[in-house]
């Protein structure tokens, strides 16, 4: 029965997940934190920062990750298979009416409202993270990796994924 809960959850999350990654996080933390209980915020958050870090689209590697943690290398195996798989259908069937309603002002009206909708599912995402993290690791190394990661990023110009290393590498040392 955990293959198919793994399918369901990471199939659901990704068929709903319209716009790709970063929509499709929050649907997988409700499915594997909230639904069946299989991991907590804060190892979902871990989870989320490798994923980061690694190259590749991030579902992807999300699913791989949990489905082997859940059941192993057929639980990375169905996951990964119910991450592609709505979008590779949607591409097969849908392809044909790309060019019939590509210029259609109804369709780039829903495409623009569904926009906040994926702001508010993250802005919740990243609130529960700051409560976690706020938690486990107290005010002073939150507020220290915050103003450290918010100057590396805006004045510094460095790329995400070195900041997320380097949190990682901080976190492994000092608050582990």
């Amino acid at each position: 029965m955990i293959y198919w809960h793994i399918f369901w959850s990471f199939f659901i999350a990704n068929l709903l997940g319209y716009g790709g990654g970063p929509a499709t996080i929050p649907l997988i933390q409700n499915e594997v934190v909230n639904h069946y209980n299989w991991m907590t915020v804060s190892k979902f958050g871990d989870i989320l920062a490798i994923a980061n870090a690694l190259p590749g689209p991030i579902a992807t590697k999300m699913g791989g990750f949990i489905g082997y943690q859940l059941a192993g290398i057929p639980g990375a195996i169905i996951a990964l298979a119910a991450t592609i798989l709505p979008s590779a259908l949607a591409v097969i069937l849908l392809f044909k009416f790309v060019n019939l309603f590509k210029d259609s002002s109804k369709i780039k009206l829903m495409t623009k409202s569904v926009q906040p909708i994926i702001a508010i599912l993250l802005a919740v995402m990243a609130y529960q993270f700051f409560l976690t993290a706020f938690e486990k690791s107290g005010v002073f190394h939150l507020l220290l990796l915050a103003c450290i990661s918010y100057f590396a990023l805006i004045r510094l110009k460095i790329h995400p994924s070195l900041v997320i290393v380097c949190a990682l590498f901080y976190g492994g040392i000092f608050l582990s």
